[in-house]
């Protein structure tokens, strides 16, 4: 063969070659060599989905990248995260809490603008505000999931019991005072301890009816309304009656401990997130069913609380950008959509795509966006970016007032106060 014959062959060879990675959806110069992404979480409950279903369903269709799902332990997160990425040894993805939290990573430098990413295409702009600067410009994260609020309960203990669904408030209270007087079940599992379960799955699951949802938290942040009003001080006085449903020793009692309680079967109702659902499914042995919050009364709207809760970002100093960013295409598309939503029920689609969940439980929660007004947990966007916190002070007065430590007028004081102390509309 000459020497043009083998030049020829040669470009043909590599002509052929490219056209193969194309077809694969894979680029000659990226992946010369395979790249690794290190994907950092505080979901570390979740480590096997990721590793056993997520995971291998990306890699089959893009073998040229390896991925590791690396979880931190939740209350270290944010610390932990903080010191990698100042440290330049966090990994090439970054799990998102929603807003303030990772908007600060964003304008420190350490999440990458998503503006370009094709992916952003497939989410609406609601879901995309917890991952957006304040000028709707760039989105930083890719939105994974939300959770809704409401209340798990025993169906075998309300069976037990003759106890029906409450639609109300006086239902509800009715209900807790005939599991109290029968005796066989604590009415409620929830504690103290850890403070943040008293205001995120009470407070924020309850408080939604009260103060209309939207119409109330956009209402605190442009100053129409105050956390003194009345729509804001009267779920604290529902939350100041639980305690006598709590069961003996609940100042004293830990998140663990409070879901132990119920998946044991001695407890009959647990105030709760749709996240959950898996853990509940796997360690109880009754049937378990879900209610929307009650209302005050009945004919009253309802709403819930539909939490933009997951976000997955880009490590904006991230040594392999471009596989970084074909997985979190990857993370936009229908096909993990429902990978993520059936592997892990409690955590529904934000995307665009429809999304069929096959947990009976799962499908209970979501079907009641159908039925209810969705809004969002009301300290989390800009009303926490001074100090004090308003989320964290939430977390301390909610405790206080179910343990009757602080009234409900007191506590209502207490963070309007901190909170103008540095906010203004």
């Amino acid at each position: 063969m000459n020497t043009t014959n083998k030049v020829n062959k040669t470009a043909s060879l590599l002509a052929t070659s490219m056209i193969g990675l194309s077809a694969l959806g894979l680029s000659a110069g990226v992946y010369a060599q395979d790249a690794e992404l290190t994907i950092e979480s505080w979901r570390n409950d979740d480590l096997s989905i990721w590793q056993d279903k997520i995971i291998p369903a990306f890699e089959a269709k893009h073998p040229g990248i390896k991925v590791t799902f690396a979880p931190s332990a939740p209350a270290e997160y944010n610390a932990v995260l903080n010191s990698k990425l100042e440290a330049g040894s966090a990994g090439d993805l970054i799990t998102c809490r929603p807003f303030d939290a990772s908007l600060a990573l964003y304008d420190q430098g350490y999440l990458a603008s998503l503006a370009d990413l094709p992916g952003m295409g497939n989410f609406s702009d609601v879901a995309k505000s917890a991952w957006i600067t304040d000028d709707g410009k760039n989105p930083f994260c890719v939105p994974m999931a939300s959770v809704i609020h409401g209340f798990i309960y025993n169906k075998d203990a309300f069976a037990e019991l003759g106890l029906s669904v409450p639609e109300t408030e006086a239902d509800f209270f009715a209900a807790l005072d005939k599991i109290k007087e029968q005796g066989d079940y604590i009415p409620m599992s929830m504690g103290t301890s850890d403070q943040w379960e008293a205001a995120t799955m009470g407070y924020q699951n309850i408080g939604p009816n009260y103060w209309k949802g939207e119409e109330g938290r956009l209402g605190l942040i442009d100053g129409s309304q105050s956390l003194t009003d009345a729509q804001w001080v009267a779920p604290y006085e529902q939350l100041a009656k639980w305690g006598a449903y709590l069961g003996d020793g609940y100042e004293a009692q830990t998140y663990p401990d409070s879901q132990n309680l119920f998946t044991l079967g001695r407890a009959a109702i647990y105030p709760a997130g749709s996240w959950e659902i898996t853990g509940f499914n796997a360690n109880a042995d009754f049937e378990l069913g879900a209610f929307i919050p009650p209302v005050a009364a009945a004919g009253n709207e309802c709403y819930i609380s539909d939490h933009t809760d997951i976000g997955i970002g880009m490590n904006a100093k991230s040594e392999n950008a471009d596989a970084a960013k074909t997985f979190l295409n990857w993370v936009a598309s229908a096909e993990f959509a429902s990978l993520y939503a059936n592997a892990l029920p409690g955590f529904f689609p934000l995307s665009n795509d429809p999304v069929t969940l096959e947990d009976p439980l799962a499908q209970e929660f979501i079907s009641w966006r159908e039925k209810c007004n969705s809004t969002i947990r009301s300290t989390y966007q800009i009303l926490s970016r001074g100090t004090p916190n308003l989320e964290n002070e939430t977390w301390n007065a909610s405790a206080n007032v179910i343990k009757g430590t602080e009234s409900p007028a007191d506590a209502a004081k207490r963070l309007q106060d901190g909170l103008a102390s540095w906010y203004k509309p």
